[in-house]
């Protein structure tokens, strides 16, 4: 299992949610903290085209996360939580 970590901008993102779609979100991610290398072999988590170390996740139709993997200590960090028209935007701060 790996281990679950926030940014800043992701935890702000998240303030965008009701309290509803935060708690549907949080199972999801905890989802994919059990189940990254099984949902790899998906199309729910795909590499972002141009970046070697970041993937998105369909957490459901319309909203998406943006994240980075630290295989050797298994650690996912949620960079940006957002719906997926927005999401993928501003994707410079991957840089």
């Amino acid at each position: 299992m790996y281990k679950l970590l926030f940014s800043e901008i992701a935890e702000k993102d998240l303030e965008k949610f009701s309290t509803d779609e935060r708690i549907f979100i949080a199972q999801k991610l905890k989802y994919l903290a059990q189940n990254f290398d099984l949902l790899k072999k998906t199309k729910k988590v795909k590499k972002l085209q141009g970046y070697e170390r970041y993937y998105r996740y369909v957490i459901s139709r319309k909203i998406r996360a943006i994240l980075e993997v630290e295989g050797d200590k298994l650690v996912i960090l949620i960079l940006r939580v957002g719906k997926r028209k927005d999401i993928y935007k501003d994707l410079e701060f991957l840089e």
